[in-house]
C-alpha cells in the first residue's frame, strides 16, 4: 500500500514524473511473489508472457514451472514431438499457443540457437506480436517499450477518464513509461491493474496513483460484457485401467487433435449424473456433468491405459474431470 506520506512527498514533480515514482514505490513494495519474476532470462519470460495470454495468474503458476522441468531450454522445447508440449501445455487452453511456441523454439533453434535480444527480432517468431514482443524485450533487456493489455487498457483509460483508441492507448503508454526501467512499469502498469484496478469494485483506497486518476474506478469502458451460461455432458467409461477417449479432428475450430472424454445427449438412456463440476471457457460458464456410460455406439475412440494418460494431449476440462474422478 502507498501511505499518503510517500503520495505528499511526490507532489511537486511533473505528472510523468509522479506517475511514475508512485507506480514503481507501489511495485517494489507489493508485487506478487512469482516464478517468473525470479530472473530476467529471455527463455523463462517468453514462455510465462505467452502462457499469461488471457489466463488468470493462479492458473499458470503450476503449468509454467512443470513446462519448464519438461523443456528447459530452447532447445529441448525445439527438439519435442507436437504431442509432448500439447500435453505439457494441457489444461491452459487456447492451444493454439503452445503450436506456434513450438514453432517458435524450432525457428529459433534452425536460426542458430541464440534467443532474440529485441523486439523487432521477437516479432519475427510465430505467435508473438507487438504485446508480447515489448513485454518480452522490456522485462529480459530493458528495451525501452511500454505495453499494453487489458490491465493496462483499464488503468489508462480510467486515469483519462475516456475511452482511448489503440494508436492513443500505446502513444500514452509509451509517454508514461519509464525508461530507466520499462521492465518493471510494465509489470506494475500490469500489477496495479490485475489486484487494484480491477474490472468491477475497484479497490481505489489502495491505489497510488488515486489522486491522478479522473474516475476513481467510475469508467465502464474495459468491463466484461455479460457471461453465456451452458450445460454439457460426458461419458465416463473406465474398464481394465484404461479410459475411454476421442480425438478432436486436425480440422477443429478449438482445440484440434485434442483427447477428451466423448460428449453425449444428458438425456440418453435415462444415466444419472456420477460427477458434477463447473469448467470456465472465455465468457462461457459450463455447468459439466459426467455420467459412467459407455459412449453412443458407433463413436470413434481409443481406450487410453491410465499409465500414458499425463502423456497425452488432453483437453482442459477431460485433465479436470480426470482428476476429480482420481484416475491421474
Amino acid at each position: 500500500m502507498t501511505s499518503m506520506t510517500s503520495k505528499s512527498k511526490t507532489r511537486h514533480l511533473p505528472p510523468g514524473v509522479r506517475f511514475r515514482s508512485r507506480l514503481l514505490a507501489w511495485f517494489d513494495q507489493n508485487k506478487r511473489e512469482l516464478p517468473w519474476r525470479k530472473d530476467r532470462d529471455p527463455y523463462r519470460v517468453w514462455i510465462s508472457e505467452i502462457m499469461l495470454q488471457q489466463t488468470r495468474v493462479a492458473a499458470v503458476i503450476d503449468h509454467y514451472q512443470r513446462f519448464l522441468q519438461r523443456f528447459p531450454t530452447v532447445q529441448k522445447l525445439a527438439a519435442a514431438r507436437e504431442p509432448s508440449v500439447l500435453a505439457a501445455w494441457s489444461g491452459l487452453g487456447y492451444y493454439r499457443r503452445a503450436r506456434m511456441l513450438h514453432a517458435a523454439a524450432k525457428q529459433i533453434v534452425d536460426q542458430g540457437g541464440s534467443f532474440p535480444k529485441n523486439a523487432a527480432e521477437l516479432l519475427q517468431l510465430p505467435g508473438i506480436g507487438r504485446y508480447t514482443a515489448a513485454a518480452i524485450a522490456s522485462i529480459a533487456f530493458e528495451e525501452p517499450l511500454a505495453v499494453v493489455d487489458g490491465n493496462v487498457e483499464r488503468v489508462l483509460e480510467r486515469v483519462v477518464g475516456k475511452r482511448l483508441n489503440e494508436g492513443r492507448m500505446w502513444d500514452l503508454a509509451n509517454q508514461l513509461l519509464s525508461r530507466e526501467r520499462p521492465g518493471d512499469f510494465n509489470q506494475a502498469m500490469m500489477e496495479l491493474g490485475a489486484i487494484v484496478c480491477l474490472p468491477r469494485q475497484p479497490k481505489c483506497l489502495l491505489c497510488p496513483i488515486s489522486d491522478m486518476c479522473r474516475t476513481q474506478g467510475e469508467s465502464k469502458g474495459s468491463e466484461n460484457g455479460a457471461r453465456q451460461k451452458k450445460q454439457i455432458c460426458y461419458a465416463f467409461n473406465h474398464e481394465d485401467g484404461s479410459i475411454f477417449l476421442v480425438q478432436r479432428p486436425p480440422i477443429a475450430t478449438l482445440m484440434p487433435m485434442m483427447w477428451e472424454l466423448p460428449e453425449i445427449n444428458p438425456i440418453n438412456d435415462g444415466a444419472p449424473t456420477w460427477l458434477r463440476l463447473r469448467h470456465s471457457i472465455t465468457v462461457t460458464d459450463y455447468t459439466v456433468y459426467v455420467t459412467k456410460a459407455p459412449a453412443p455406439e458407433g463413436t470413434a475412440g481409443r481406450w487410453i491405459p491410465e499409465r500414458r494418460l499425463n502423456k497425452l494431449p488432453l483437453t482442459g476440462l477431460t485433465r479436470k474431470i480426470l482428476r476429480a474422478a482420481q484416475v491421474i
